[in-house]
């Protein structure tokens, strides 16, 4: 819970109250079609005034269970087949089931996993921002979106919770109130910044890339204008109560900034191409001047947001987190592991809530499924995904099908094996070199 009397928490009950609510589990034809409707109805209300563009396009819901799809129009590669209104078809073994964007069968869709929520607010709010990700890479918008480990530190998770309590403020005031919130706001980001050099420019992806996808959400799903500020409130406070800020902070900054800047700098979207940051762009349209941020002038500021309070809070979980660092590094760094060739080829499926950052810069996931050319692989312990390979821990058995460690599984197709790496106990994952033709000399 967010302090300063209940700064902002008062309007929320709604938003934490939709949360467990699901419409039923077995797949609907007659709720797809109700649930299509009421996205394009949305996006038909906008009339493209948002980002230029109808954000309404091909979507498809697809059973989490059966993997079973329906679409609201045909595919390409006529790969789904009419059924009255809509198309029906089976999601392949191969592709992850997810709410994003994804290329299939000749078609750029927007994909959402059923079961729906059952509050038509929520439901909403959660297909337009998945049709967002759909027009993405029309917008100049489709980042690299790398996960932002300084922000499990304890430093970098204070200063954003300072940050996120400003911005709270500056939603709920008006005139010189807001102003000056808005300034805490970006003196509290500019100081973390200042504390992790190349901070500012993973924050900027990920604000453009998921934290623009939740603000369409909640523009284009409030009724009002009173409604959009109570739910990007409310992803402020939820933001906080994730278990690392590490990838799912966006969500909680994208749409204050976004409802801010629709305020001051109406515009503000038509330069999104040239991949600004959204704190630039408020700190511009208010005219805010602002210096190179001192310690001592953040610290004063942040005495009014609660931060003795935070930093107790802070000092007992970076312990928490120490212990489980040194556990997945004993085990993805340190013991011995099985690496995985990283191909362009990837697909990988995760929880952004649990991102770990360990030492040197690594991300580990302790839970992810990932398919590449190799085959495909389910972790329930942890795994370390970096630009050029996947690693696990080492096998139990290196001949076995399918292949085991703790807390994983791995599926091989044909033509690849394990071989022993260079460090003692370490296993790497390799093609077998294809048969030589008739008459040709074998390599």
């Amino acid at each position: 819970m967010l302090p300063r009397a209940g700064w902002f928490l008062g309007c929320l009950l709604s938003v934490a109250a939709v949360a467990g609510e699901i419409a039923p589990d077995s797949m609907d034809r007659g709720l797809a079609a109700q649930f299509f409707q009421e996205a394009k109805a949305l996006s038909d209300r906008d009339g493209g005034k948002l980002w230029g563009r109808s954000v309404y396009g091909p979507m498809l819901f697809v059973d989490r269970a059966s993997r079973s799809v329906i679409a609201n129009g045909p595919d390409t590669d006529r790969t789904l087949q009419r059924s009255g209104d809509m198309w029906e078809g089976e999601l392949p073994a191969a592709m992850f089931i997810a709410n994003t964007a994804v290329e299939w069968s000749g078609l750029r869709w927007t994909m959402v996993g059923w079961p729906l929520p059952e509050s038509r607010h929520a439901r909403a709010s959660l297909m337009l921002h998945e049709c967002f990700h759909r027009i993405q890479k029309e917008l100049g918008l489709d980042l690299s979106d790398r996960p932002c480990g300084h922000l499990d530190s304890k430093e970098g998770r204070i200063w954003l919770q300072l940050e996120w309590r400003a911005l709270g403020e500056a939603l709920l005031a008006r005139g010189p109130t807001r102003r000056r919130a808005i300034q805490d706001a970006l003196l509290f980001r500019a100081y973390r910044r200042s504390l992790f050099p190349g901070a500012a420019e993973l924050e900027r992806n990920l604000e453009l890339k998921e934290g623009l996808a939740e603000y369409t959400g909640i523009r284009l799903s409030a009724r009002s204008e009173a409604q959009a500020i109570a739910d990007a409130l409310g992803g402020l406070d939820l933001g906080v109560r994730k278990p690392t800020f590490v990838r799912s902070f966006a969500y909680a900054s994208g749409p204050a900034y976004g409802l801010l800047l629709d305020r001051s700098a109406p515009g503000w979207r038509h330069h999104m191409k040239e991949g600004p940051d959204l704190g630039d762009l408020l700190l511009k349209a208010l005219a805010i001047r602002m210096a190179a941020p001192e310690k001592s002038q953040a610290l004063g500021r942040a005495a009014g947001y609660g931060i003795e309070e935070l930093v107790q809070d802070e000092t007992q979980r970076d312990y928490r987190r120490k212990l489980r660092v040194a556990r997945f590094q004993a085990s993805l760094v340190e013991g011995p592991v099985l690496t995985l060739p990283r191909t362009e080829a990837i697909k990988y499926s995760f929880n952004p809530n649990e991102l770990l950052p360990l030492e040197q810069g690594s991300i580990a996931y302790p839970t992810l499924q990932a398919n590449d050319i190799w085959g495909a692989l389910d972790v329930t312990e942890g795994a370390l995904l970096t630009p050029g390979d996947l690693r696990v821990s080492a096998p139990e058995h290196p001949i076995s099908d399918p292949l085991r460690g703790r807390g994983w599984t791995l599926t091989l197709k044909p033509g690849w094996r394990l071989v022993p790496d260079s460090r003692k106990g370490d296993w790497r994952l390799v093609q077998e070199a294809a048969p030589s033709a008739p008459g040709e000399p074998s390599r």
